[in-house]
């Protein structure tokens, strides 16, 4: 008879396998990474693989989506019961703690990237596509939108287009970050240029 094994510690092994899988993207990109090479990284049979993901896909939307819900649940639970202090939580989202643009790029965007244009004609992926696009738009429209009926933010656009424009400016920086070479991208100076460009928009006045 086999021991039962508890749920916490099958959480935590797809958790494990999940990170050795992120480690694996980040070095070979989405395409050339096999489930073979996930099970050495993870250190776990094909069978123990396979008995949490079906397949890459499944796997890499796993992390795709572990990532977005987090992103997503931190800043509506900062956004609640806020007064004043939008910006800093609009640059806190866009940047991270230290809510200042620096050269580091989200190591996995290229293989996000390559994993949405190389499949931009497959149904499953496409569909996924909108779905992570319009929780990360309303992510930033609920932020500003806040902002504006508070005070602290103009008016002058509406939030979910201001929020399309900064997924926009992410995507766009992201893409050159991956196919160009060396530092032919300025990313800390594009950044700051970008922000610079919110704070004319969004009438904020540090």
């Amino acid at each position: 008879m086999s021991p039962k094994v508890s749920r916490e510690h099958l959480l935590q092994r797809r958790a494990d396998i999940m990170q050795a899988a992120e480690k694996v993207f980040i070095e070979n990109g989405y395409e050339r990474t096999t489930m073979k090479h996930i099970m050495d990284e993870a250190q776990v049979s094909r069978g123990g693989l396979y008995q949490y993901f079906s397949n890459k896909e499944d796997l890499f939307q796993a992390i795709l989506e572990e990532g977005l819900e987090e992103e997503a649940a931190d800043s509506i639970q900062l956004l609640e019961g806020r007064e004043g202090q939008h910006w800093e939580l609009l640059l806190s989202t866009l940047f991270g703690e230290s809510m200042k643009p620096d050269d580091q790029m989200d190591p996995l965007a290229p293989s996000k990237l390559e994993y949405f244009i190389t499949g931009r004609n497959d149904e499953r992926r496409r569909e996924y596509g909108e779905k992570r696009y319009k929780i990360g738009v309303n992510v930033y429209a609920e932020i500003i939108k806040a902002g504006q009926q508070s005070g602290e933010f103009r008016s002058t656009y509406d939030p979910e287009l201001l929020a399309q424009s900064i997924i926009t400016y992410i995507d766009g920086l992201a893409l050159d970050h991956a196919i160009l070479p060396g530092k032919v991208v300025k990313l800390q100076q594009q950044s700051e240029l970008f922000v610079d460009y919110l704070k004319n928009i969004l009438g904020v006045d540090e």
